[in-house]
């Protein structure tokens, strides 16, 4: 989940690849994967299509007990707002889908109003809770 990456584990991030414009996406989900190397596009094994990944600098280290290395990818489901605009999704995001415009490389980003399908509920509004527009 988007919440749960730490900024400590992307610190070695050099980049970001994307396989798709995302200007027109609303949100996209990012995980940390496990992968054999730094660089370079890695195998997708998920359902939907991989939108982007991360590439680590010369400095990044590899895991002591496995020797692969912690990468964002981003990706989206068949079901996500882009392909069912109607769909499970219309309003809400997935824990681990934030808004492309706010990701860079070692910045993990975050949900805003657009990402979400919308204004902030009325709980949210009672309770104060706002999210940002970007």
């Amino acid at each position: 989940m988007s919440a749960l990456i730490d900024p400590e584990q992307i610190a070695h991030e050099s980049d970001l690849v994307w396989l798709e414009d995302t200007s027109s996406l609303n949100y996209i989900r990012q995980s940390l994967d496990r992968l054999p190397n730094r660089r370079g596009k890695p195998a997708y094994h998920r359902g939907g299509r991989m939108v982007g990944y991360a590439l680590l600098g010369p400095t990044a280290r590899s895991s002591h007990t496995s020797g692969t290395f912690l990468r964002r990818v981003f990706w989206l489901l068949p079901h996500d707002r882009d392909s069912a605009p109607d769909g499970l999704y219309a309003c809400g995001a997935p824990s681990e889908a934030v808004d492309p415009r706010t990701i860079a490389p070692r910045v993990k980003g975050y949900k805003t109003q657009r990402s979400e399908g919308g204004p902030e509920s009325a709980a949210m509004r009672e309770l104060g809770i706002t999210l940002p527009e970007v």
